[in-house]
């Protein structure tokens, strides 16, 4: 049974352009392994290893990538009253206050958002999940507990 993976959006969209710039790459370290195949006197070379290496590694980038998407349901953009999978919520933690956003742990992978990405798998997303404005809770990060407040959810 496949596990369906949660992502909203914009977090969708960027997995599909990693996945296009990652097939991009296979296919230049493709045409970079056959060159070196042909022009290769010693079949141990080391470049023609490193290449082989790379294009194995791209290879499995990008089957895992494409399995992803394939799993990948989007969440769905809605009024929230609690904190779920793709909530923005703005946090207060003593003086200072911050925007996070929830996601799936795929998803708090991708770089490219202002917002940061909390996976609800960390202990600060787990805490987070079921939350409402205004409610206080606390988390124990390695060694720091910290209390926060949420402030906004969207």
């Amino acid at each position: 049974m496949t596990r369906e993976v949660q992502l909203t959006k914009e977090g969708r969209e960027r997995l599909e352009a990693n996945l296009k710039e990652e097939r991009r790459r296979l296919d230049e370290a493709t045409g970079i392994l056959q060159e070196l195949t042909v022009s290769s006197d010693d079949y141990e070379d080391s470049g023609l290893e490193d290449a082989g290496q790379e294009k194995a590694r791209l290879e499995a980038r990008v089957d895992d990538l494409e399995d992803q998407l394939r799993r990948a349901v989007v969440i769905e953009d809605h009024a929230r009253t609690q904190v779920d999978l793709g909530s923005v919520v703005t946090l207060q933690s003593g003086d200072e206050e911050l925007q996070v956003q929830l996601v799936s742990p795929i998803e708090a992978e991708i770089v490219g958002e202002d917002i940061p990405h909390i996976s609800d798998a960390s202990p600060l997303g787990k805490a987070l999940l079921g939350r409402a404005v205004g409610e206080t809770f606390e988390v124990t990060t390695g060694r720091r507990d910290a209390q926060y407040t949420v402030v906004s959810i969207r």
